[in-house]
């Protein structure tokens, strides 16, 4: 065993570590010393939708994992299931030093960048600054704000998992496995399967750079070895994963990343084993948008940013001057910093000096690692160019396979985030090796191109329009107040960038000609990534974006809320304020509605095709003063109770037709086809008539009977307990969303066969007599999925203990 040297082996790590924690503590200061947390939106919307769910785990121990509380119901493996990785979760508390939620993500970036780096062969101190780089990358923080928490933690741990691959290529393959393990179990726990995607390309690229590697070298078994030590490292890792990578995976082909079962024109989208291309690509950058990496105002900043809240702005001014008060109001709208075509975004900020360092690493670093990260990053462009880019883009979501799955595909820029600290610092690397007279004639095209850029841009203000679709039509004093505050914006980033790039080169010129000592390179490079990074971080986590952690005035209930919470029967509300866009109607109540992004295929047909239509019928009959409560048949199916439109007692809608939570009918509409089901709901009195597949199901004897009694008696998320009474035969209609992979139907404790009508209701064929029915949701991917996931997790930890213990001990 090698002897340990401090100054070389423990100082450098100790001072990362504490460069790291003192950062996340300074950056996060509110959560350390004002007792606050981030007010982060989506974390809002999953406290509502998971209410229900965390609820039910506080009473009884217990998972519920499903919820009635969005979309008539759905299972609770997206929204908040805890399932047998409590290893990986201790894991992760000790490689994020415990730090508090949110924070956390951030640090472990930080922590598992520089071991990428170090794996790379990156010298320590020039390892914090790339660490540091990429961890307060505006994406990181933006996502943070926007409590994206799962993807900001999957992005967290792709570094550990490269650098244990890297590794294994290096011949350190007994670390390297651990790390792959452990590093690979740490992502998966996350739980997102976009960015899960996104490091698969990554390790592909990195593959076939070692692929080429090998045949040129003549290395093939050795790569075959590498390959065979990695495969069991994955499928450890997977087994973390395994019963929430089950249960999603037999979810999505019934959720609306799944195949549509649709044949009709006018009822399915374009892409019917898929996302619609209209709402995958929603979120598509304009072709010059990733300039935002370089220059952060290229496109003027965020949406949430407006030009009059700068009373110094040309465009305030002209509003103030403009003599009509109520002109100003409505032109107010339309003063957005941000002019390009994304409805909702901010930008995703590299850091000028991390450009000019990738731009050094595709000069000097390794050609293979060029050949490697360079393309990657291209394609990360390319796909986040979306709509914008059609030819290319529409043909890579039609053919890459998984891709259709995914939307926001700006998420994509992650590609490039991920590879501009590394290939930068390796270039870094390369270029400190050489004299000051070697590199100075390479040396000035990187720095030429990339400073030039930003000083051309800095003077000029650049040559777009500075206008979004549809301003061109706004009055012209005001189109020209906008022009002139969007381009001086751009201007004044561009000259930011240009004098972090210019200080940069200075101590790099001075370096390498022994002007200065070496040691000052990282620490004036750690300082200038931070206060590059921190300046441009702080537009979008302010102090204002913290809140008390008892502060839960989003969840006051609202006089509405506490009007409704007054009966206690079993209902659902309808909020027609945001439907899909809100889940703290679900906080309270069990909603049609919702917020979450794979609902099932099945209720976004029922909604697009029937409920939307039938809305605007029951508005228009509002408006008019004739509510026909009778005719809204898939309102009242779904057992809409309460309609509402606003908070105040009064704008509460009771539906007095709701068909209750079960109901038997009197006879049956058969149709051929799940397009003939949907089509004929529509004229369909669910109140006394189900509509039935007969291609999914067999049309079962029954009888009308219109003295037949069924109740519910008990309600659990995932336990519904009911009596019947009947004297013919009966079908019985459950205003419950039918999922048929782990639902199970017993009628007096004798299984029972659980039928779909309606399109996306249960019903079950019960006999004559008095009966108790009962429903149990106990799926095998949970029950038999976590126990894999238990041990492999135990496994996972156990492995990096092994391989780190013997790595030491052997030096490796």
């Amino acid at each position: 065993m090698k002897k340990i040297r401090f100054a070389e082996h423990v100082l450098p790590h100790t001072l990362a570590i504490l460069t790291f924690l003192v950062v996340s503590i300074f950056f996060f200061n509110p959560v350390f010393f004002d007792g606050k947390t981030l007010q982060q939106d989506d974390i809002q919307q999953f406290k509502g939708s998971a209410k229900e769910i965390i609820d039910y785990r506080e009473r009884t121990g217990e998972e519920a994992l499903w919820t009635n509380s969005m979309f008539g119901g759905m299972p609770a493996y997206l929204i908040s299931v805890q399932w047998g990785t409590e290893a990986i979760s201790y894991l992760k508390r000790i490689v994020t030093l415990n730090l508090p939620h949110a924070v956390n993500n951030i640090f472990a970036a930080f922590i598992s960048y520089y071991i990428l780096l170090l794996a790379f062969r990156v010298r320590p101190y020039l390892a914090i600054a790339g660490a540091l780089a990429f961890g307060l990358s505006s994406y990181m923080i933006i996502g943070l704000g926007a409590g994206h928490n799962a993807r900001i933690g999957a992005i967290a741990f792709m570094p550990l998992v490269m650098a244990g691959i890297h590794l294994v290529f290096t011949n350190r393959r007994l670390l390297g496995f651990g790390l792959t393990t452990a590093g690979l179990a740490l992502h998966l726990r996350e739980n997102h399967v976009q960015i899960t995607y996104y490091l698969l390309l990554i390790v592909l690229g990195y593959g076939i750079m070692q692929l080429v590697l090998a045949i040129r070298d003549k290395k093939v078994a050795a790569l075959f070895t590498n390959v065979a030590i990695l495969i069991p490292s994955a499928i450890i890792a997977v087994g973390t994963y395994f019963a929430p990578l089950w249960a999603v995976q037999e979810y999505s082909a019934y959720s609306i990343r799944g195949k549509s079962e649709l044949v009709s024109e006018q009822l399915i989208d374009d892409n019917p084993d898929g996302l619609d291309k209209a709402y995958a690509f929603q979120y598509s950058n304009g072709i010059l948008e990733p300039f935002t990496l370089l220059i952060p105002n290229f496109y003027g900043g965020g949406t949430g940013e407006f030009l009059v809240q700068d009373t110094d702005s040309k465009t305030y001014k002209a509003l103030m001057n403009s003599g009509n008060e109520q002109m100003a109001n409505q032109l107010a709208s339309y003063s957005r910093a941000y002019w390009g075509p994304q409805p909702n975004t901010a930008p995703y900020y590299a850091g000028a000096i991390v450009c000019l360092l990738f731009a050094i690493g595709i000069a000097f670093a390794d050609r293979q690692y060029v050949a490697w990260l360079v393309p990657v990053s291209i394609f990360g462009v390319m796909l986040s160019w979306g709509s914008s880019f059609e030819s290319f883009n529409y043909f890579i979501f039609d053919h890459l396979p998984i891709y259709n799955k995914f939307r926001s595909v700006t998420f994509a820029l992650l590609l490039i985030l991920f590879a501009m600290p590394l290939l930068g610092l390796l270039g870094l690397e390369k270029l400190l090796s050489l004299t000051w007279k070697e590199s100075q004639k390479k040396l000035i095209y990187p720095v030429g191109i990339v400073a030039g850029i930003c000083f051309l841009l800095g003077i000029t203000g650049g040559f777009g329009s500075f206008l979004a679709d549809g301003e061109s039509q706004l009055p012209a004093w005001f189109i020209n107040a906008l022009q002139d505050d969007r381009t001086s914006l751009l201007r004044s980033d561009a000259m930011r960038s240009f004098w972090f790039i210019a200080i940069f080169s200075a101590l790099l010129w001075a370096t390498l000609n022994k002007y200065i000592k070496a040691y000052f390179l990282p620490i004036g490079l750690v300082l200038l990534v931070l206060i590059d990074m921190v300046g441009i971080d702080a537009r979008y986590l302010s102090k204002e974006k913290y809140v008390r952690k008892r502060d839960n005035s989003f969840f006051a209930p609202t006089e509405a809320d506490s009007e409704i919470l007054k009966d206690k029967s079993k209902y659902r509300v309808y909020n027609l304020q945001g439907t899909f866009s809100e889940a703290r109607t679900s906080y309270f109540h069990q909603s049609i509605g919702g917020y979450h992004g794979a609902k099932m295929r099945r209720y976004q047909d029922l909604y697009d095709s029937a409920l939307f239509d039938e809305t605007n019928v029951f508005i228009n009959d509002l408006q008019s003063g004739n509510p026909r409560y009778d005719n809204y048949n898939v309102m009242n199916m779904l057992n809409v109770k309460y309609v509402t439109y606003g908070n105040q007692r009064n704008n509460i809608i009771p539906n007095p037709a709701a068909n209750g939570p079960v109901w038997f009918v009197q006879s049956i509409k058969q149709v051929n086809s799940p397009t003939e089901e949907l089509a004929a709901l529509k004229n369909t009195d669910t109140k006394n008539e189900a509509v039935l597949d007969v291609s999914k199901f067999k049309v079962p004897a029954v009888e009308a009977d219109s003295l037949a009694t069924i109740s519910m008696t008990s309600y659990q998320p995932n336990e519904l307990i009911y009596e019947s009474n009947n004297t013919a035969n009966g079908l019985a209609v459950f205003s419950e969303i039918y999922y048929p992979k782990g639902w199970k139907a017993y009628i007096d404790n004798q299984e029972a066969e659980i039928m779909r009508v309606n399109y996306v209701l249960r019903a079950l064929a019960v006999p004559a007599g008095k009966h108790e029915i009962k429903f149990e949701f106990k799926p095998a991917a949970y029950y038999t999925g976590n126990k894999i996931t238990t041990a492999s997790s135990w496994l996972a930890i156990l492995i990096l203990l092994g391989t780190i213990g013997m790595s030491l001990r052997k030096n490796d």
